[in-house]
């Protein structure tokens, strides 16, 4: 069962890749041009037509899932990215990581809550007062620091149960 899982996955993400490219593109785009040059061919039958509607209905209907997939597999990833830093940063409110859970009435109250922030911030006529490279440094030194202190305490906390 997992190597269909691992083969569906493999195949999914090398379409996803293909699909979003410019060779996919400029085939597709090729295809187009040389249904519409072969209309005279085909006196612009209603097979002709029916051939290039049957084809883009098909592609599309397949592409809707593929889509659907990589966003899923997209939204998922941000999303543990953004537990992540909520989860590293001390000043941040667990109670955001699984927010994506929440009713479309609990984001809005929260969303309001986020845009009176948003004003504040934008009260501030500087934006580099909060946002220079020297405090993102300030603050990653301290964040070390601090996973420092508390990695030597649980470290000399370890050695004192072993005694």
């Amino acid at each position: 069962m997992s190597d269909k899982n691992n083969f569906f996955e493999k195949f999914s993400n090398w379409a996803t890749k293909f699909t979003g490219s410019s060779k996919a593109f400029i085939g597709a785009t090729l295809i187009v041009v040389i249904w519409a040059i072969s209309g005279p061919l085909f006196n612009y039958s209603e097979t002709w037509q029916l051939v290039i509607n049957t084809g883009t209905t098909i592609i599309t209907f397949l592409m809707v899932f593929l889509i659907q997939k990589a966003q899923n597999k997209d939204s998922k990833a941000i999303q543990i990215k953004l537990n992540e830093l909520l989860a590293a940063n001390e000043k941040a409110s667990n109670r955001i990581v699984d927010i994506e859970d929440l009713t479309e009435k609990e984001l809005d109250e929260l969303h309001c809550y986020y845009e009176k922030l948003a004003d504040f911030a934008e009260e501030d006529a500087d934006i580099h007062s909060s946002h220079s490279i020297d405090a993102a440094k300030r603050n990653q030194d301290y964040k070390h620091d601090l996973f420092r202190k508390r990695h030597d305490e649980w470290l000399q906390k370890q050695g004192g149960k072993k005694g």
